[in-house]
């Protein structure tokens, strides 16, 4: 499909923390390229809703990021 056919437009959102990221087959971390701050694009239905002191949050994987929109 085309991108205009979807019915289903990317979220955005800000970066307010990140993980240590994936590891590799050998154990060792992979850097992620996303940092606290950033602005990014994800799919509608990305992540895994949370509650952080009252405040609700999306915990994505970083698979889950279609493009960095602004960077911090």
């Amino acid at each position: 499909l085309a991108p205009s056919a979807s019915k289903d437009k990317p979220q955005q959102g800000e970066v307010v923390a990140v993980g240590a990221g994936k590891l590799d087959d050998k154990g060792k971390p992979i850097p992620t390229g996303i940092k606290p701050g950033m602005k990014v694009l994800f799919g509608k239905y990305s992540g895994t809703e949370v509650k952080v002191n009252g405040e609700d949050m999306l915990v994505l994987r970083e698979d889950d990021v279609i493009a960095i929109v602004e960077k911090a």
